[in-house]
């Protein structure tokens, strides 16, 4: 399988940390949080956490603390199909791949739900062959991404397909929500709004770098589920986060990456490129150290925290995206995405 054309979409409306602050203190809702909860508030959006700004689907911040079901619905539906196609159009784009040549569209989401599902809806505004074929994938949370690619490489490889359309695309803006608990208060200020999508196909473009996908590892861990999940409250999304989860995450990337090291006969020194999910300051740092890194192995994903915060399963994407902008250079590259589950996922690229 070959990664044939990349695109990433995030709403225009920028918002910096401080802009953030200065809203959120303002509200109703803040109002009736715990002073200890408050401070939380103030600290994370204040302080220095790896994230100066991000995109959201919402004409100014005070929307964002609209807490009601149907406000919140009604904006992921509004603003997922329209993220997730203009990513899909930027990937086809990349990729010089018309239309009807897309045999599989494959579209991950955590953030809400549609029924028909999302791929209905960028089938329809892409103008897909009817014959199609479509699959919605949800419930894998931040991790997405990978597995999503290693989907549609079943689908290529079993000669269903030659060329797949692999989406990611999360509104977290839609998945609010805001109590005393620090995990919460903490995605309030980390999540961001965007799409990633890649056109897999069975042969390398011509036109571009060759990115091979060669191998992919995944960790399934269902004893760690609750450290990290949504849950259903009021209607609402509301996101289990908890202090364990940078650990949890760099244990369990650890172990996939020491997996495909010893079945491919590779040492750590022999990746050029590191492609990882930007799940937090924290989480980074922790990776860093589980896996040896310097500083400059990080930028990629750094970069995209730092822009973006959190964009959930388009975040190892943006990272690739960000990446290849750079020309970094060829060889093998690891990517790692870990999320709800609690599952981990790893896996080497050759980029030519």
């Amino acid at each position: 399988m070959f990664l044939n054309g990349i695109g990433t979409a995030a709403p225009s409306q920028r918002y910096t940390q401080l802009e953030g602050w200065d809203v959120v203190r303002q509200t109703e809702a803040f109002s009736k949080l715990r002073s200890r909860s408050q401070a939380i508030l103030r600290k994370v959006l204040l302080g220095v956490n790896g994230v100066e700004a991000r995109h959201l689907a919402l004409d100014s911040l005070a929307e964002a603390f609209a807490l009601d079901p149907d406000t919140l619905h009604a904006r992921f539906a509004r603003n997922a199909p329209d993220l997730a196609t203009e990513a899909a159009r930027r990937a086809l784009a990349e990729a010089r791949l018309e239309t009807r040549s897309v045999d599989a569209l494959l579209v991950a989401t955590c953030t809400g739900y549609l029924c028909p599902g999302l791929t209905s809806y960028v089938a329809e505004r892409l103008g897909l062959r009817s014959d199609v074929n479509a699959l919605d994938l949800v419930g894998l949370g931040c991790g997405a991404a990978l597995p999503s690619l290693q989907t549609a490489e079943v689908f290529l490889r079993s000669g269903h397909a030659q060329n797949v359309l692999v989406v990611c695309v999360e509104v977290c803006s839609a998945a609010m929500f805001l109590d005393d608990d620090p995990g919460v208060l903490i995605s309030a200020c980390l999540f961001g709004d965007g799409a990633a999508a890649v056109v897999a196909s069975a042969s390398p473009a011509p036109h571009r770098r060759s990115i091979g996908w060669k191998r992919m590892v995944s960790r399934l861990s269902p004893e760690n589920r609750e450290r990290l999940r949504f849950e259903t409250r009021g209607g609402m999304l509301r996101n289990v986060l908890t202090l364990e989860v940078p650990d949890v995450a760099a244990i369990y990337a650890g172990e996939v990456f020491d997996s495909l090291l010893q079945d491919l006969g590779m040492a750590p020194q022999d990746v050029r490129e590191w492609i990882l999910h930007a799940g937090g300051r924290d989480v980074l740092t922790a990776l860093q150290r589980r896996l040896g890194l310097a500083d400059q192995d990080l930028r990629h994903s750094a970069g995209v925290l730092r822009e973006f915060g959190n964009l959930s399963s388009a975040s190892v994407l943006f990272a690739l995206a960000s990446a290849l902008d750079e020309g970094a250079p060829g060889g093998r590259w690891w990517m790692t995405s870990f999320g709800a589950g609690f599952s981990c996922h790893g896996a080497l690229i050759e980029v030519g």
